[in-house]
C-alpha cells in the first residue's frame, strides 16, 4: 500500500492591501510624533514668553517703583543719615521742627544784657519796619559764589546768606561776602555720619588753642559778621566740652552762635546761657527734599510758626529748586515781615 504524501500547506502571500494599510498606519504614527513635539516645542515657547513677559512686567513694575519713590517727597528716612547734597548733612533731625520758645524776650533777659543792646542800637540801622507783624528770617546757607549771590538777591525779599569760609574748592567767599550788607558765617564742625567735610572742620577732639585760632581767622576773614551757624556738626553740638571750648572762642571774637540744630541733642542752649549769649536755633528746614511743593509746604510750617510765636527761622540751601521756589511763594508770606536774622525781636 503506498503512502501518500502529505500535501504542501500553500503558502500565503502578503497581499497588496495589506502592505498599504501597514505603511499608512506608520505614517500616521510619524505624523503624530510631529505633531506631538510640534505641541511641546509651542508649549515650551509659550511657557518661554510668558516668563520674559512677567519678567518684563515685574521690570517695569519695579522700575515705577523706584520712580514713585523719588518722587515721592512727603515719606522720610527716619533711621539712617539721608545724602541729598554732598556738601551738607542730612540726618533725621532735618525733618523734626524746633518748636520750642527758643529765645529769651526783653522782658526775661538780665539787666546787664538790655542795658549793652541799648547801648549798641545807637550804632545799628533801623532794624524793622513793622514791630506788629511777625517776623521770619530765611537763612540761606552754603553761599560761596557770585552766582549765588544773585541769584538769592533775585528772590524779591529779605533773607540772610551764610558764607562758608574760604577753602581751595571755594576761595573766595570771604571776599564776595564783604560787598553784602549783611551776612553770616557758616562755620564747619564734625558730624557722626557725613564723610565729605570741610577743609578745616572742627572735630571734638581738637584743643582749644585749634579752636580759637581758627575762630580768629574767621573773624579775620570777616571782620563785619556777628553771626556764626553750624554747617554740619551733628557730632560737635552734641558734645559739651567741644561746645564749650567754642563758645568761649566765640565769645573772646565778638561772635553769637545761631544753632542749626543739625541734631536733638545739641548743648547750644546750654552753652549759650553760659555765656551769656541769646539762644537763637532755627525752627524749619525748607529743601531737606529739593522739591518745590515741598519746600513750600515747609515754608507754610516757618509761616505758623512765626505767627504763633512772633518770630521764626527757617534754612535753606541756594539749590536751583529752593531759589524758584521761594520766588514764588511770596503769596504764602502776607502778613509776615521778611527780616535779616540781626532785625529779630528779641536781638
Amino acid at each position: 500500500m503506498t503512502k501518500r504524501k502529505p500535501r504542501k500547506k500553500p503558502t500565503k502571500r502578503k497581499s497588496t492591501k495589506s502592505k498599504s494599510s501597514y505603511n499608512f498606519k506608520l505614517i500616521n504614527l510619524m505624523l503624530i510624533i510631529i505633531l506631538l513635539l510640534l505641541a511641546i516645542i509651542l508649549l515650551l515657547l509659550f511657557i518661554f514668553d510668558n516668563k520674559s513677559l512677567k519678567e518684563s512686567k515685574n521690570k517695569t513694575n519695579i522700575e515705577n517703583k523706584i520712580s514713585q519713590i523719588n518722587q515721592n517727597t512727603k515719606k522720610y528716612i527716619k533711621d539712617i543719615e539721608i545724602k541729598k547734597d554732598k556738601f551738607e548733612e542730612y540726618t533725621k533731625d532735618f525733618y523734626e521742627e524746633y518748636l520750642e520758645k527758643s529765645v529769651k524776650t526783653h522782658k526775661e533777659e538780665p539787666k546787664k544784657i538790655i542795658e549793652e543792646k541799648e547801648e549798641k542800637k545807637k550804632e545799628e540801622p533801623k532794624k524793622s519796619i513793622d514791630n506788629n507783624k511777625p517776623k521770619l528770617a530765611i537763612i540761606i546757607d552754603d553761599v560761596t559764589t557770585k552766582y549765588q549771590v544773585k541769584q538769592i538777591q533775585a528772590i524779591g525779599y529779605t533773607t540772610t546768606m551764610s558764607f562758608m569760609p574760604p577753602t581751595p574748592r571755594h576761595e573766595n567767599s570771604a571776599k564776595i561776602a564783604q560787598n553784602v550788607p549783611f551776612y553770616m558765617i557758616h562755620f564747619p564742625l564734625e558730624a557722626k555720619y557725613f564723610k565729605s567735610e570741610e577743609k578745616d572742620t572742627l572735630h571734638i577732639s581738637d584743643s582749644y588753642e585749634r579752636i580759637e585760632r581758627r575762630v580768629a581767622q574767621i573773624r579775620k576773614w570777616y571782620p563785619d559778621a556777628k553771626y556764626t551757624n553750624n554747617h554740619t556738626g551733628s557730632e560737635f553740638t552734641g558734645n559739651k566740652e567741644a561746645m564749650d571750648k567754642l563758645f568761649k572762642a566765640l565769645k573772646k571774637h565778638n561772635f553769637i552762635f545761631v544753632d542749626s540744630r543739625t541734631t536733638s541733642k545739641s548743648v547750644g542752649k546750654q552753652m549759650a546761657e553760659k555765656y551769656e549769649m541769646p539762644y537763637i536755633a532755627r525752627n524749619v528746614f525748607l529743601d531737606n527734599e529739593q522739591n518745590i511743593e515741598y519746600i513750600q509746604n515747609q515754608l507754610k510750617k516757618a509761616v505758623n510758626i512765626a505767627k504763633k510765636n512772633g518770630f521764626a527761622i527757617a534754612i535753606c540751601h541756594p539749590h536751583p529748586a529752593t531759589i524758584k521756589a521761594l520766588r514764588e511763594s511770596k503769596s504764602l508770606l502776607e502778613g509776615l515781615e521778611l527780616v535779616h536774622l540781626n532785625q529779630l525781636p528779641f536781638l
